[in-house]
């Protein structure tokens, strides 16, 4: 009979410490992510211009040389591929608008849509309630303009 007082009430606490953690290991996650362009320039007299055309979309855009003789390559991305949080978890994507006039965005799988345009800041907030991999799609510059929400 005494231990099953004993055990009652430890099994409860046991029950409600489980409880505690799994609340508490939820958490605020705040990520800045920014629509950037890296450029990069070559001379035709030290590299040729490339002959083979790049990806449909207008997420990567080839500039012909110049009267100088320089061409330009660039590519719109997230400015980082991947972003992780935990099941459970506040999440709030600020998203700044750098480089492009406009992004139409998505975010897939969160039922997420908004356009970012430059020199703006938007704020997508969510519970990551499903876990899963979903991709943070900008539709005006594809392929490269791709990031990973990855909820864990």
């Amino acid at each position: 009979m005494m231990m099953r007082h004993l055990f009652l009430p430890l099994a409860a606490a046991v029950v409600g410490y489980a409880g505690v953690t799994a609340a508490a290991a939820a958490s605020k996650r705040v990520f800045t992510i920014a629509a950037v362009e890296p450029k990069g320039t070559a001379e035709v007299a030290k590299e040729a211009f490339p002959a083979a055309a790049l990806p449909d979309g207008g997420g990567l855009q080839l500039k012909k040389p110049g009267d100088d003789g320089r061409w330009q390559i660039s590519a719109y991305l997230w400015s980082a591929p991947q972003y992780h949080v935990k099941t459970g978890d506040e999440v709030t994507l600020r998203f700044v608008g750098l480089n492009g006039s406009e992004h139409p965005t998505t975010i897939e799988g969160y039922d997420k849509s908004f356009t970012l345009k430059r020199g703006e800041v938007t704020d997508i907030s969510f519970v990551a309630d499903k876990p899963g991999v979903f991709q943070i799609i900008c539709s005006k510059h594809q392929p490269t303009m791709v990031s990973e929400l990855i909820v864990e």
